[in-house]
């Protein structure tokens, strides 16, 4: 009895049947249809909306097999009844695939026979268990960023151990948003928690951490990396971040006349931390997104020696907030938006030079034609074909409309973000998108969907407010870590999260990073203006278990007036050329664009 979750392939080969490589990547939202008869699919529609994430698909089903689920002419899943077998091509453990959980349903309760009976409170007495039996009678340090993942950890450490035992500390490493850490400090005393904060900024702008010469490199020899303040790369940022952290944690240890070996580090580590980060606590064959702050490899050596305590290593964000519930803490603590560990040190894209390759210009192209396709198809071009290729037709009809009725230009831009494409972590352009007439959001969400399905050089679509843009930037504003450049995307943040708060709707929205790029708009190539200004990322982000998501759709989610308030004031801050919304779903852009 098995359920072969997100990839049916393996099944498929393993009994008999053959797979093969596809020309073009299925990647994002589909609709596929689904023999509803099928156990597994029961209670469902013939149509069902899911997340498809493959390259390779199935080409001779196996013997005693049958397909149960198609996208397309492509074989989406495989069931053999008899032998309670089920392969399924897409991924019905995550929000994106809307009838996930019925189908996940369908195979633990009425294939696999489970009965249901492990509640939150089971796994509340089990992480009580495992504080316990892992600490005795030492002393804990937990380190609180004011979040519900460390204030639930914290909770749990209370409930389990001796109040003396716990050593509560906030750092503040400098990227906090604006008087976040005083309301950090006030909102914990509230709930009981005895808190230490710490001004630590000094030390992690000056920060560094030891690298391997090169990733190909198999002898362990090191190098320093630079400070933090002078580093363009968004993994050295969070591996600096991370170490010191643990440094710090480690001097606190010292003041108090402790010994560090005798002392745990406890985290609200959860389990998409470390699938992201590629820790073996999660999976031996997990592909690394981007290195968590909480699983650097200063981290994992003290996981090694038994000193870290992680009672949320097993949880997903919506189920900490239910145990965080269960344990009484107050609902504006436990519905609050995350806010990462590295603060706004990962919101801003830091840059000394363009990201310009081969690529570059075929790529541009191909989405000249996207943008003004129904003009592009009266002039036969081979990249055209290549458009077609990846497009089905009803992609096409639904580009020919929106093309006809919508003046939009579409380019890149000259930076590099995280993303995940395929499973894989991708980390590669950016598209603008700007236009002559009122943004038609829904248009724009269809583009966003399509675009980086055809180009997987792109990880992220963004809506650019204003005129449209004459002359894309193919250069950047040198960037950093530097205090004035903090303070920037610290007003913008400031603003932002401020209007949102007002207007209501910061239930609606899941997270909602701002985001400083080293980008200016709007100067004339003739004068040779120099790249001075930069521009800011308003990410909405809407999602129910942070693995996967979508951008709040202005008109719908959200309402219009609000976005275009937040640009209004946002722009009014010194040194911002343009502002910009992103539009991409998650895959293939992560929440943070680090």
């Amino acid at each position: 009895m098995a359920l072969c979750n997100g990839d049916s392939k393996m099944m498929n080969k393993v009994f008999g049947g053959t797979v093969h490589k596809k020309s073009v990547r299925e990647d994002g939202v589909f609709s596929i249809s689904v023999d509803n008869t099928c156990s597994l699919f029961r209670g469902l529609q013939k149509e069902e909306i899911v997340l498809l994430t493959h390259g390779d698909s199935v080409d001779k089903v196996a013997d005693g097999f049958k397909v149960v689920a198609r996208s397309g002419n492509i074989v989406a899943g495989i069931a053999n009844e008899s032998k309670k077998l089920y392969g399924a091509q897409f991924h019905p453990e995550v929000g994106l695939t809307e009838n996930g959980k019925v189908i996940l349903k369908n195979f633990l309760y009425d294939i696999a026979g489970c009965s249901g009976t492990f509640t939150v409170q089971n796994r509340e007495i089990e992480c009580i268990r495992e504080i316990k039996e892992g600490v005795g009678t030492s002393k804990v340090l937990v380190l609180l960023s004011g979040g519900v993942d460390s204030t639930v950890c914290t909770a749990l450490l209370n409930r389990a151990l001796n109040q003396d035992q716990v050593i509560a500390v906030h750092i503040d490493n400098g990227f906090m948003r604006k008087r976040e850490s005083q309301s950090v400090e006030e909102a914990l005393r509230k709930l009981g928690i005895q808190v230490k904060v710490i001004n630590a900024a000094h030390s992690f702008y000056n920060g560094t951490t030891t690298l391997p010469i090169s990733d190909e490199d198999r002898t362990p020899r090191k190098r320093i990396s630079k400070t933090l303040n002078m580093t363009t790369s968004p993994e050295e940022k969070r591996k600096i971040i991370g170490d010191t952290f643990v440094k710090i944690a480690n001097e606190v240890i010292g003041e108090m006349n402790l010994k560090p070996e005798e002392v745990f580090l406890a985290q609200g580590t959860l389990r998409p931390d470390l699938i992201e980060s590629a820790s073996l606590v999660a999976s031996g064959k997990a592909e690394l997104i981007k290195t968590h702050h909480n699983d650097t490899e200063l981290i994992r050596k003290l996981r090694e020696e038994g000193k870290v305590i992680e009672p949320l290593k097993d949880f997903h964000k919506d189920e900490v907030r239910i145990l965080g519930r269960e344990l009484g803490l107050p609902e504006e603590l436990v519905s609050r938006h995350p806010f990462p560990g590295p603060g706004l040190a990962i919101r801003v894209i830091c840059a000394e030079e363009p990201y310009i390759c081969k690529d570059f210009p075929e790529t541009n192209n191909i989405l000249k034609i996207v943008a003004d396709f129904s003009a592009s198809v009266k002039k036969p071009h081979t990249l055209l074909q290549r458009v077609k290729a990846c497009t089905t037709e009803e992609d096409q009809e639904k580009l020919m409309q929106i093309t006809s009725l919508h003046s939009l230009n579409a380019f890149l831009l000259p930076i590099k973000t995280v993303g995940v494409q395929g499973d894989c972590r991708s980390y590669s352009y950016v598209c603008g998108i700007s236009s002559k007439d009122e943004p038609d959001w829904e248009s724009l969400i269809f583009l966003a969907r399509l675009i980086p399905r055809m180009c997987h050089n792109i990880n992220r679509v963004v809506y650019i407010f204003g005129p449209p843009v004459k002359e894309p930037p193919t250069d950047v504003t040198p960037t950093f870590l530097t205090t004035g450049v903090l303070s920037t995307l610290r007003q913008a943040d400031f603003e932002a999260h401020n209007i949102l708060r007002e207007s209501g709707y910061a239930g609606k929205i899941s997270q909602m990073p701002v985001i400083l790029t080293p980008l200016h708009f709007d100067r004339d190539p003739l004068q040779k203006q120099p790249s001075c200004q930069r521009s800011v990322v308003i990410r909405t982000f809407i999602t129910s278990d942070f693995m996967t998501g979508i951008p709040a759709t202005p008109g719908n989610e959200i309402p219009v007036e609000v976005v275009l308030k937040m640009v209004t004031e946002i722009k009014k801050i010194p040194g911002i050329s343009r502002i910009m919304y992103d539009l991409t779903s998650k895959p293939p852009g992560t929440t943070e664009w680090e």
